[in-house]
């Protein structure tokens, strides 16, 4: 294996913190990775990783090499970012982290597009909703739907979703309509293990009134599809964005709840490291989301169409 691989995968390791990891962010087998750090430590004629049966650490040897190693990588990507900027072509790989629901509805559609327009782009894009480290885990951007706090990270705004309080039909004509927050605590409720809101939901009254009221999620997801697949069938009140119910209420599968309480808005924001010596590979790709999403909001209780129709 030759030496550059070698090194990649053994920083793949030490960011994965297995070979299993490891393994599935390089797309190889477990063994393969095995194989290619103990290749590397026997071509040094050093011992980089320390390894027991719960965790790997780094050998003082192996943090002077994985720091080393980290600057080398980090110059290739830039080598073939000066590459693009010349050419006026975007080349390399791009680490994308999204959530999970809204990159498979309002994401995946557009991935096609993106790569048809830039060829020399590599996209390797993960799905799950944890709040990632882009910078100790590698990614150039991240899709997040928050409300922004201070960060050190830089940001563009995409769109707007709001998150409401739903139910299907059935449950509400079996255990009756909520007309103030703290009815909430009488009722089953289903709630998203992620969620800034957490188990004590807060909301303000059209009147500027706010109320709290403590909940107790019969049924907790860390996914928002899992989360409306219960709502759907009945089986409590859920928080949910309209990005992901729009078709629900369109259809009145769903029903919000609570009226008289607006529903919080949150940004959709495409996060990045840094907008110091910012690549073009993740300039181009800021520039094709916000592109995509220039005229869609779910700011309302109505979801409008996705974005994938907008990038061409």
């Amino acid at each position: 294996m030759d030496r550059f691989r070698e090194m990649e995968t053994f920083v793949a390791v030490v960011e994965a913190g297995s070979f299993v990891g490891a393994g599935e962010s390089l797309r190889v087998s477990k063994a393969a990775v095995s194989r290619s750090v103990q290749e590397l430590e026997a071509r040094l004629g050093a011992r980089l990783l320390q390894r027991t049966t719960r965790r790997l650490s780094l050998t003082e040897a192996g943090r002077a090499y994985y720091a080393r190693s980290k600057q080398i990588l980090a110059d290739v990507e830039e080598a073939d970012g000066a590459v693009g900027a010349v050419t006026g072509q975007p080349v390399g790989q791009l680490r994308v982290n999204v959530p999970f629901s809204f990159g498979l509805r309002h994401l995946a559609p557009l991935w096609g597009k993106f790569l048809a327009r830039y060829p020399g782009i590599e996209l390797d894009v993960s799905l799950n909703d944890r709040l990632v480290d882009l910078v100790e885990e590698g990614y150039d951007l991240a899709v997040r739907i928050t409300r922004m706090a201070d960060s050190s990270l830089v940001s563009r705004r995409l769109a707007s979703t709001r998150v409401l309080f739903c139910a299907s039909p059935e449950y509400l004509a079996e255990h009756g309509h909520l007309k103030r927050l703290a009815d909430v605590t009488r009722h089953a409720v289903i709630g998203y293990s992620y969620s800034q809101f957490g188990d004590l939901w807060r909301l303000t009254r059209r009147d500027g009134v706010e109320e709290e009221a403590l909940t107790r999620p019969r049924l907790r997801a860390n996914n928002g599809d899992t989360c409306r697949a219960a709502a759907l069938a009945g089986q409590g009140i859920a928080l949910l964005p309209t990005f992901l119910i729009g078709e629900d209420l369109h259809a009145g599968r769903l029903v919000p709840v609570l009226p008289d309480y607006p529903p919080p808005e949150l940004g959709i924001y495409a996060v990045y490291p840094s907008r110091k010596h910012l690549s073009l590979k993740v300039r181009v790709l800021l520039d094709f989301l916000a592109e995509a999403f220039a005229e869609v909001s779910w700011a309302g209780c109505d979801a409008q169409a996705g974005a994938s129709e907008r990038a061409r």
